[in-house]
């Protein structure tokens, strides 16, 4: 599951959540594809998360990286496209739009007890 919310200072928070028990990290082009900088953490009922802020209204390409070196892709993105390594990675363009988020990550919490996913 992908979520978004928009900042008051017009980034978007991207929030990434695997049902995965082993050790794993998000990669893309907007951490450098840096394995150690954003790794998912576990929650109390056992999934793991990742959030990151990034601009809105760009493109963001990333990939989950397990400890084994397997590389994954999130059927949640936007889409997929070829990475020019003869594989795939995921894509959240339309997700990032500012146009297309809410403001108020309250407003969802609020409402149903978590985030809305991406749209």
């Amino acid at each position: 599951m992908i979520t978004t919310n928009l900042l008051p200072n017009g980034d978007v928070l991207v929030t990434f959540v695997i049902d995965d028990d082993r050790p794993v990290s998000v990669v893309g082009n907007f951490n450098d594809w840096d394995p150690y900088r954003d790794p998912f953490v576990e929650e109390i009922d056992g999934r793991r998360y990742v959030t990151v802020s990034l601009p809105a209204d760009t493109v963001a390409c990333f990939r989950y990286l397990a400890l084994s070196g397997e590389f994954y892709d999130d059927p949640d993105a936007d889409r997929l496209e070829p990475n020019g390594y003869g594989q795939t990675h995921s894509v959240l363009d339309q997700s990032l739009r500012s146009d297309a988020i809410r403001s108020d990550p309250e407003a969802d919490l609020r409402h149903d007890r978590q985030p809305s996913p991406v749209r």
